[in-house]
């Protein structure tokens, strides 16, 4: 059997690695080269507490600093890796983590959930929400409306990039690592929709260090001026937030008493879905 001649050039252009595995010694694996020199940096990035220069990944990969930056400058496109700053170097974002929960989970979160939201629908007759943040957009995934009246209509589309002026955003947020959660400010900004939404990186932080101490999230008017929510997070086994959920209410209605009544129903129930995440988790 004649063996295949490869032209010449043809390796540049992907040719040799569509050659018959006959012409490889028997046994051999095929790889890919640059495929597996990124995964090596992700792994080397795993295994830091902090962030990693360039030139210190390129003498742990073995790899120039040219190529590493080729291979790093892919990774964060993709949304694997983070640039951590001017001179403080790199470090893995939670993509991987996200990637690894989605795929331990065969159900899906709003079938998992809905039943409780609709419980908590009906009991409080008041507007339900249940949201993901998906790469850098917040995403509501369930929404079922208000059984009362002068409720306004949220628009979904800005709720994608006002993570930082909403219940189910924030609740996220504060549980995201500081330089995950900066990454996701710079790339939607921090827009002013209303006289009381956040607008400053320190005052965003500060807020989230709130919702941490206090296990709930308010958007006291600050998406839409005439509406208050209030959001709590959803955890998996791992402890990762896999979601958030919300009661919206018309300020009309947001008498301080009401306000602690919603915001002991939100947290018990994001608390019930959870405690069955983790359940679920290890079955």
């Amino acid at each position: 059997m004649r063996e295949k001649t490869v032209p010449a050039g043809a390796a540049a252009a992907g040719w040799a690695d569509s050659a018959p595995v006959a012409l490889r010694p028997k046994g051999e694996r095929r790889t890919i080269q640059s495929v597996d020199r990124a995964l090596r940096l992700i792994e080397i990035l795993a295994e830091r507490e902090r962030p990693t220069s360039l030139g210190e990944l390129a003498e742990a990969a073995g790899l120039n600093v040219s190529t590493c930056h080729h291979l790093i400058a892919t990774l964060i496109t993709r949304g694997y890796v983070l640039h951590a700053g001017r001179n403080r170097g790199y470090m893995l974002s939670l993509k991987l983590a996200d990637l690894a929960t989605a795929a331990s989970h065969r159900f899906d979160l709003v079938a998992f959930a809905q039943a409780d939201l609709q419980a908590l629908n009906e009991s409080l007759r008041e507007a339900v929400q249940l949201a993901v943040l998906r790469e850098t957009a917040l995403v509501t995934l369930l929404r079922i409306d208000s059984m009362m009246p002068s409720h306004v209509e949220p628009d979904e589309v800005k709720k994608m990039k006002a993570a930082h002026a909403t219940a189910t955003g924030k609740a996220i947020l504060a549980w995201l690592p500081e330089s995950e959660m900066v990454h996701i400010v710079s790339v939607n900004g921090l827009t002013a929709y209303t006289e009381n939404t956040i607008t400053t990186l320190s005052g965003l932080i500060e807020e989230l260090r709130l919702v941490r101490r206090m296990g709930y999230a308010v958007d006291d008017g600050e998406l839409e001026p005439n509406v208050v929510c209030y959001g709590a997070a959803l955890r998996d086994g791992t402890g990762a937030v896999t979601g958030s959920i919300s009661v919206s209410i018309p300020r009309s209605r947001a008498s301080k008493e009401y306000r602690a009544h919603i915001a002991q129903a939100v947290t018990q129930c994001a608390k019930g879905i959870s405690d069955r995440l983790r359940i679920a988790h290890f079955r």
